[in-house]
């Protein structure tokens, strides 16, 4: 871990991995509380969308970066900086298989980001086929899912960049309803894995590849029937009729990527620290990041993965929760050891070859 000047921002990354169970972050924006924190100790926290949409509900953090998982590991990898914005011009696509009803409830949360919140978007676009996504579960319970026309998907983003002039891409598709599945059944009561998580990080993905510019995603579906037993991690998703809201929050104000640094973009070299749950420590950012920066494993945020720290051989502090890594996270920051704030303290030995 390199040693980074005090008079530099603290810099944290915040990762709570997509469609594996998190036990925090793993339902409707329920990891937010989780960032409201982090950034009130760090100068500059990098998170997700995952972390950040809370579908009807969403806060503004102003030393937050809303930054896609593609471009998250990009920039991880020394690749892509990041350039703060003051307001994305923000351009929405539409999947064409999403029915009038339904289609017409996602433009009207698109108007009333417009009126209620001073959003800047662009005119819509309808992609010029159904995308017909399908939803998959891999066998340590992960959920991914695949896009049967990308291609159209594509259209639609290229239009709005080159066009109408379109500086970040929100996508509404329309995702299976399987109202009676055992998988839908258990993640609102706060068990099992989100169904639609994995599905949605593979259309984000394939814009940031294509294009280079920030892209969040909304499911389309209909409303679920009422449930008096639904649990608070996943409630946000049933007081509305889409998810929108929160995507176009957090991208009027995602960082742009950029290649040719400038001052006062954020870079790699500049973390500090990264949190992630401590089951989950093979996603390619984590990797990136580890020989420079402070790694921080939750053991408390359980997920569907097994891939602790030690069985990659890295470097990383486990805590129990995120209330422990906040404080080692002030630790950290203050240039504290934290093995002084312990109790105890063993004393200093000889080293073994002198």
């Amino acid at each position: 871990m390199s040693a980074h000047s005090l008079q530099q921002p603290y810099t944290v990354v915040l990762i709570v991995p997509t469609g594996v169970g998190a036990a925090i972050g793993g339902y409707a924006g329920d990891a937010l509380p989780v960032a409201r924190a982090m950034a009130q100790v760090a100068d500059c926290l990098i998170t997700h969308p995952n972390v950040l949409n809370g579908a009807q509900l969403y806060w503004n953090l102003p030393n937050v970066l809303y930054v896609e998982g593609y471009g998250l590991d990009q920039f991880a990898a020394g690749r892509w900086g990041l350039r703060s914005v003051r307001q994305n011009r923000v351009g929405l696509v539409l999947d064409q298989g999403i029915e009038p009803d339904l289609m017409v409830r996602q433009l009207q949360a698109a108007d009333a980001a417009r009126a209620t919140l001073g959003l800047n978007l662009t005119e819509y676009v309808v992609t010029d086929a159904p995308l017909n996504v399908s939803l998959k579960t891999a066998v340590s319970g992960a959920t991914w899912g695949t896009i049967q026309n990308p291609d159209s998907l594509l259209r639609a983003a290229e239009v709005l960049i080159t066009q109408a002039g379109a500086e970040a891409i929100a996508v509404v598709a329309r995702f299976p309803d399987d109202l009676s599945s055992d998988a839908l059944q258990r993640y609102r009561h706060g068990h099992g894995v989100d169904p639609l998580a994995g599905a949605e990080a593979v259309i984000s993905h394939l814009i940031v590849r294509t294009f280079q510019i920030p892209c969040a995603h909304a499911p389309a579906l209909l409303p679920l029937p009422l449930d008096p037993d639904i649990s608070p991690r996943s409630a946000a998703e049933e007081i509305g009729y889409t998810f929108l809201p929160c995507v176009l929050v957090g991208l009027s104000r995602a960082p742009q990527f950029v290649t040719a640094p400038q001052r006062d973009d954020v870079w790699a070299n500049q973390v500090d620290a990264i949190v992630v749950p401590a089951t989950a420590c093979g996603g390619s950012a984590l990797l990136s990041l580890s020989s420079r920066s402070l790694v921080i494993a939750v053991r408390d945020n359980h997920t569907a993965m097994q891939v602790p720290p030690e069985a990659l051989n890295l470097p990383a502090v486990q805590v129990e929760s995120y209330l422990e890594a906040l404080g080692l996270l002030v630790a950290h920051r203050a240039g504290i050891c934290s093995t002084a704030l312990k109790p105890t303290i063993a004393p200093l030995h000889r080293w073994k070859d002198c």
